[in-house]
């Protein structure tokens, strides 16, 4: 059969229903297999009736999709940039801070030339984003971040279920969490993953820690990729674990670089850790700036 007959019948299947064959029309929608996305359906009966006949290739090109997902590197890790001058921000916390009052993670170069400015012109002090005046009290810093996270911000959540952990009470931070998860927050996924991993707040459960650190994975957070990787370690699948920490080393993550490090010609070619060690320098040079760098040793000084 020709190339140019299978492509016809490739269309023609595309515009049928995969089980009885009907065709799309104005009366009959199509739905595709949500899982694979290979073949369309009239109706749930025949999606049911074509099951046995298609569930090995659906699984085969689910998994390829889910791959794709997966294995994407991110353009950023799940900080993102700072909301005033536009860089990544770095992934060390420390070097950062979350504005209750809008709940925006600004870089402490920005932070530190608000607070130069506000001093210069004797000015109250306020959020250098949203100019809310800043919160002086940790009562009134945690009664800001209550107010938001009760208006569902995911980050605000975040936050609420860190304290809550700090505090020890595991199921509250969980459920803060698993809201922000919903919401999207890559930070309240890897929270989520490590919990069901070690057990706390929840039973134990591999699949739902790996669920989660998958989804932080996918929105740049390194510390979950990393997990991953030690995870198919662990399984004995050299390749994706790899993958995982190249992604993570990609991001600026010094843990998963070292680790790449390790395994230079053993799991790794030393090609394949050059590139990550270029990109890694490249990430961590791309959240640098003379501005944080004055800001960050204006605030280690007086944090002394």
């Amino acid at each position: 059969m020709s190339s140019e007959a299978d492509a016809i019948i490739d269309f023609d299947d595309k515009k049928c229903c995969a089980s009885c064959g009907i065709a799309a029309n104005d009366d009959v929608k199509l739905k595709n297999c949500t899982a694979c996305h290979l073949v369309k359906y009239c109706g749930v009966k025949c999606q049911r009736e074509h099951r046995s006949k298609h569930k090995r290739e659906c699984k085969k090109r689910a998994a390829e999709l889910h791959d794709e997902i997966l294995f994407k590197q991110p353009e950023s890790s799940h900080h993102g940039d700072c909301p005033i001058c536009c860089l990544p921000l770095s992934l060390d916390e420390q070097k950062s801070g979350m504005m209750t009052c809008c709940s925006k993670q600004i870089c402490k170069g920005c932070c530190y030339a608000n607070a130069m400015r506000e001093i210069r012109e004797s000015l109250e002090q306020k959020c250098p984003f949203c100019r809310h005046p800043l919160q002086s009290k940790d009562e009134d810093f945690g009664q800001n971040l209550m107010r938001r996270a009760e208006a569902n911000d995911p980050v605000a959540m975040r936050e609420m279920g860190k304290r809550r952990r700090n505090e020890g009470d595991y199921g509250k931070a969980f459920g803060y969490w698993k809201k922000a998860a919903e919401l999207g927050d890559s930070e309240a996924h890897f929270q989520i993953s490590v919990f069901y991993r070690d057990g706390k707040g929840v039973e134990k459960d591999v699949k739902k820690a790996i669920y989660h650190a998958e989804q932080a994975a996918i929105g740049g957070h390194p510390r979950a990729r990393f997990n991953l990787g030690y995870e198919e370690l662990r399984n004995r699948r050299i390749e994706r674990a790899m993958k995982h920490l190249i992604i993570a080393a990609n991001l600026g993550h010094d843990v998963s670089l070292r680790s790449l490090r390790e395994h230079i010609n053993i799991f790794v070619s030393e090609e394949d850790f050059a590139a990550a060690l270029r990109a890694h320098q490249a990430a961590l040079d791309a959240t640098k700036s003379p501005q944080r760098v004055a800001g960050e040793a204006f605030y280690a000084k007086h944090q002394k």
